[in-house]
């Protein structure tokens, strides 16, 4: 800080007002000098205290690891990353454009994808199998995963992954992830299931054909050739072993659909079908919901009715296993995007859904006026900040309400505008 101030004194002295009028060119062009050596100065002093914070962090980050027992030449991997400039640009973006779910769909789920993953099923049936019978969860969602993540492992990311996670966990809103993978991913080294030359992945740390980040490896990752190691980066029976398991172990139910395309009845009150109100299915059942392309079964447990596209798109019902799903992903596109590549994966026919394509989503910089309104008009909205989370969700569902509008959460064009109509009278 000191330095700061002694640098700022060069390049504005103070100037008596006599002198002021009395400034020659000549002084004028060498007083500009002066402030672009002193601006380089400074921006030298900067960077030089950002890369001695950076270092401390790291030097940190090595302690703790140090303490857990990693050995030194493990630790020694940090001594020579710096911060990944294309990390941090991906981990501070904002989306310009957030694709309605029509086109993201159509951008997962593939003529040439379904083909794809219809050949590897059958390359690897003898896996699928075994797997299968294991882990209790179908082939066709292991391999849907499988295609998602890393187009069935053409693109499973190549970013060292200490030097991305370094980055994340140094500054900004993925801080504590970052550092918390980071320590993760030093005791993945640690037990010997990769070497340091191999060890990559994603800009955010997730690795492998089906993409799992470094906790998640550590809790839920199987050594499915029986060989001493988990090797999701290298050996595929290792990396759909692993998703079967995690599936598994987060509820996947063995008989039930990921899913079901439904028809709401008449009079159904939308401010129903969100993901987190989970009924008994009997309870649909009886208010009228019933199956499109098959009969909905009480046996099923309990689901959610979501809807994607808003009250004038199709409905599903989401059943425990779209909620296994969601462990792996929080988005339910994501969800939805696996179960209905497994549909076809299975030999389904595509769904004619009819989207309500002039119904887009909002902009990010539409969300936030969305999120000013609703803030102004005295709902719960505590930030501001152009990302349609769970919180701006449910303060447009209790304005919706309150304002007799058909409920169902569903952020567009058409419903800014309304909202901006109520809000000037």
């Amino acid at each position: 800080m000191r330095q700061y101030f002694m640098a700022r004194s060069l390049i504005f002295p103070p100037l008596p007002g006599q002198l002021f009028g009395r400034l020659s060119g000549q002084f004028l062009v060498r007083r500009l000098g002066y402030m672009i050596l002193m601006l380089s100065v400074l921006a030298a002093l900067v960077s030089e205290a950002r890369a001695e914070t950076f270092e401390a962090y790291i030097d940190a980050m090595q302690a703790q690891a140090r303490a857990r027992g990693v050995a030194e030449q493990h630790l020694a991997a940090l001594d020579t990353i710096s911060l990944n400039p294309t990390v941090q640009r991906l981990a501070a973006r904002q989306p310009e454009y957030i694709k309605p779910i029509w086109e993201y769909l159509d951008m997962l789920v593939t003529p040439k994808r379904i083909a794809d993953g219809r050949a590897k099923l059958a390359e690897h049936a003898a896996t699928f199998d075994r797997l299968e019978k294991k882990f209790g969860v179908p082939r066709s969602i292991m391999a849907a995963i499988w295609g998602v993540e890393t187009n069935f492992g053409t693109i499973t990311g190549d970013f060292p992954v200490l030097e991305a996670l370094a980055t994340l966990g140094y500054e900004g809103r993925r801080q504590k992830f970052g550092r918390q993978q980071l320590q993760a991913a030093l005791d993945i080294l640690q037990a010997g299931d990769v070497d340091l030359q191999n060890f990559k992945g994603s800009w955010a740390g997730a690795m492998g054909h089906t993409q799992f980040i470094p906790t998640t490896y550590q809790a839920y990752a199987v050594d499915a050739t029986t060989d001493g190691r988990r090797d999701i980066w290298g050996t595929i029976d290792d990396a759909l072993g692993s998703t079967g398991n995690y599936l598994s172990v987060s509820g996947w139910v063995t008989g039930v659909p990921w899913g079901v395309r439904v028809r709401l009845p008449e009079g159904f009150d939308f401010s129903q079908a969100q993901i987190a109100n989970r009924r008994p299915i009997a309870d649909w059942i009886a208010q009228g919901v019933t199956g499109v392309d098959e009969q909905l079964q009480a046996r099923w447990g309990a689901g959610a009715i979501y809807l994607p596209a808003g009250h004038r798109g199709p409905a599903f019902l989401a059943t425990q296993n779209f909620f296994a799903l969601l462990r792996y992903n929080t988005a339910p596109a994501y969800a939805l995007a696996v179960g209905m590549l497994s549909s076809r994966l299975e030999g389904g026919d595509a769904l004619r859904l009819a989207w309500p394509t002039e119904d887009r989503p909002l902009l990010p910089d539409e969300i936030r006026k969305l999120q000013a309104l609703l803030q102004k008009a005295g709902y719960a909205i505590e930030h501001v900040d152009g990302v349609p989370g769970r919180e701006t969700f449910a303060a447009l569902i209790a304005f919706q309400r309150d304002n007799k509008m058909i409920v169902d959460g569903y952020a567009t064009p058409q419903i800014l505008a309304h909202i901006e109509k109520i809000m000037r009278q």
